[in-house]
């Protein structure tokens, strides 16, 4: 952005060292540039003064012109309060203060004209204002900038530090000048003219000090377009360049392992959404270019089973396979799996986690170089360098949120060619969310449940049903199954009035005296863990009392009955990753979500979508609307992997749609923005990569 880039902020008007210093650690600000690329949160209608007569009880916000008549201080010590009389020459109204009483009555003077704004709020009979804002009608901005007010999002450290949001307009408002000189475009101009696009001088001031509402929806709309372009531009990129650099392990035969699976070992029909995904990724694993393509499908859907036929079609290849999970339990889960379903096929499969014991883990490294080991199942321990394959072909990775970039490209760098990529995923991904965070893989879908799978009766009890569902949690022991109970917190939290692991174990165990029960959370260690989930796995206990490690990878058939305590306390997503514990055998499955009484709106609606649906896909779509990106996927996500500082996946999602349509022309036409009218948009998408902005997570 030209001189703006090497304004350090502290040389602005009222920011200074100490300033300077808040806004780098709260905000991560240190320019005037990265100060004006800070946009507002809200807009408030300052062009209006209204009369002290024409308040009510339903406005928003007031401003006044008037005087301080008189001031009064009431009470004593920390129960003091101060009020002043304010007159707009026709009627009064009370200001109030119950902090900062020195600096109010220093600063401020009877029989002075101010300009007053502040909340109505109506208390014994009359109007008045607490803690108002008040200045001096020559401290306010210029008339015509004085019509929408912009405010900011600051930290309480920052409120501390006399960085408020008027503060942080003020000094915006220093920066002005430099505006209106004429800011470096950061669009080409053919862009700007086919798609009428404010251009970035203009945006950025009324974004800031906007002109009318008109002018800020122009702005608004010039600033998300960019912002947008340039994460699909960078994506769809990195998606053309491996296209034309990286070849991909042709695997056309379809041989003697994946037939004979298919003949003679495959537990049930195929789908149809089963079958079209496998010829999906065949066509990919056969076209010569390296596959990268995501598999999203519900829990319980099959992925497993997909993603083994595709090993096989690279075994028939002459190529290895590996499968890497988050967790030794999600491991050992897939590595049992894929045991009992190739049996003694010839399919030869080990598993590698951070227990493998040191005489096992020689041995499998002498069959993995020399290729006998077909299939090679663990946990990040595959990226080790001892780990040396033969011919790894293929690389299916299961729940790839949990892994960062470098870790998946240690993994692909196991052979001199990369392998193909299968990326598995339980959770499943919005359209908007996929477009920008999976961006640059192809994306299959299975979209059905294997046949004899019955859909879990889900059902939301409020506490006082706690009796019937002790009955009904009786009843399905007796009749054979097995119960989770799952609890948000491991210990009482001062904060939150929430039932707790431990004392829901407790209860369990008081409440059913006769059933062997286990206990699950993450401060166990990995051994207890592990010990406590195969008690459940293997059927010795009857009730799995556990927090949400329990999300993935435990797979127990026999399970018919989920119980989610303070299910108000878990987003829509988990709820649904939790719900697909059962239902993964023949029996009918049921999920009973335990609230309290007092439930918010947006709850409210979480708990009808959950009895309603089992649609992954529509409910991962409320989610994204209820809760917005940063917070998807039931894991504490750290929100997206780069800053979107004002487009919005939810409410831009038709012009990220549009958005990403441009980019695809553009780079249909110059994939390597070599083009003289895309000289801009190469430049500012190098700048963007090396800013602080994440966007080598885009991957």
């Amino acid at each position: 952005m030209g001189v703006l880039a090497a304004v350090d902020i502290k040389f602005l008007p009222g920011v200074g060292p100490k300033k300077a210093a808040l806004f780098a650690k709260e905000l991560n600000i240190q320019t005037a540039e990265e100060l004006v690329r800070h946009y507002p949160y809200k807009y408030i209608d300052r062009s209006r003064f209204y009369y002290i007569h024409e308040i009510s009880e339903n406005m928003p916000f007031i401003q006044l012109k008037g005087q301080i008549l008189r001031f009064d201080k009431v009470g004593e010590g920390r129960n003091q309060r101060l009020t002043a009389i304010f007159t707009d020459g026709k009627s009064t109204l009370e200001l109030v203060w119950f902090q900062g009483i020195k600096y109010v009555t220093e600063r401020y003077k009877t029989n002075i004209s101010y300009v007053v704004f502040g909340k109505p709020s109506f208390f014994n009979g009359r109007f008045n204002l607490l803690h108002p804002e008040i200045d001096l009608p020559s401290q306010l901005p210029p008339p015509e900038t004085m019509g929408l007010q912009p405010y900011y999002n600051t930290s309480e450290k920052m409120k501390a530090g006399f960085l408020n949001s008027k503060a942080v307009q003020k000094i915006m408002h220093s920066v002005l000048p430099h505006l209106q000189s004429g800011v470096p475009e950061t669009l080409p101009a053919w862009l700007l003219k086919k798609y009428a696009l404010m251009n970035l001088t203009d945006a950025l001031i009324n974004i800031h000090f906007p002109k009318n509402a008109n002018a800020l929806t122009k702005s608004r709309q010039r600033l998300k377009f960019e912002e947008l372009l340039y994460v699909q531009l960078n994506i769809l990129q990195q998606t053309k360049w491996r296209e034309m650099n990286i070849q991909g392990f042709v695997m056309k035969k379809v041989g003697h392992y994946f037939h004979t699976f298919y003949s003679d070992y495959l537990p049930f029909e195929l789908t149809n959404a089963q079958k079209r995904v496998i010829k999906e990724i065949h066509t990919d694993m056969s076209g010569g270019k390296q596959m990268n393509r995501l598999l999203q499908g519900d829990v319980g859907s099959g992925k497993t089973l997909v993603a083994l036929m595709s090993m096989l079609i690279a075994i028939d290849n002459g190529y290895q396979a590996c499968i890497m999970a988050p967790t030794e339990i999600l491991a050992s889960q897939h590595y049992d799996t894929i045991c009992s379903l190739v049996g003694d096929s010839g399919v030869r499969v080990a598993l590698l986690t951070g227990s493998t014991r040191p005489k096992a883990r020689e041995e499998l490294h002498g069959t993995l170089r020399s290729g006998e080991l077909h299939i090679l199942i663990g946990t990040h321990a595959l990226i080790e360098d001892p780990v040396q394959f033969h011919n790894l072909g293929l690389v299916v990775i299961d729940e790839q949120h949990r892994f960062g970039v470098e870790q998946r490209s240690k993994l692909w760098n196991k052979n001199v060619q990369p392998p193909h990529i299968l990326v598995m995923t339980a959770t499943p991904i919005p359209r908007t969310l996929a477009m920008t965070l999976y961006g640059d893989l192809s994306v299959s879908v299975i979209d059905e449940l294997p046949p004899g799978r019955k859909p879990i009766q889900t059902y939301h009890y409020y506490e006082n049903k706690r009796q019937a569902l002790n009955s009904f949690v009786y009843k399905q022991i007796q009749a054979g199954r097995q119960v989770y109970v799952v609890y948000p917190l491991i210990e009482e939290s001062e904060k939150m009035d929430l039932q707790n692991v431990t004392e829901g174990y407790a209860y369990f165990q008081e409440t059913f005296p006769d059933v062997k029960i286990s206990m699950v959370h993450g401060r166990l260690k990995p051994a207890e863990k592990e010990y406590q989930m195969q008690q459940f796995v293997s059927g010795n206990t009857r009730i799995m009392v556990a927090t949400t490690v329990i999300e993935v990878g435990v797979n127990v058939p026999n399970a018919s009955l989920m119980i989610i305590e303070n299910a108000e306390r878990f987003g829509l997503s988990q709820l649904h990753q939790l719900r697909g514990r059962v239902g993964r055998g023949a029996d009918q499955s049921y999920c009973i979500l335990l609230t309290g009484f007092k439930l918010a709106t947006d709850t409210r609606k979480r708990m009808e979508i959950m009895t309603r649906t089992n649609d992954g896909f529509e409910i991962s779509e409320a989610d994204l609307q209820l809760r917005g990106p940063g917070d998807l996927e039931g894991t504490q996500q750290s929100g997206l992997p780069f800053d979107l500082k004002i487009a919005d996946l939810v409410r831009d999602s038709r012009m990220l749609e549009i958005v990403r349509n441009i980019a695809m022309e553009i780079l249909n036409d110059d994939p390597r923005l070599e083009k003289q009218e895309n000289t801009i948009l190469s430049r500012q998408l190098k700048t963007l990569k090396q800013t602080s902005v994440n966007w080598g997570n885009i991957s």
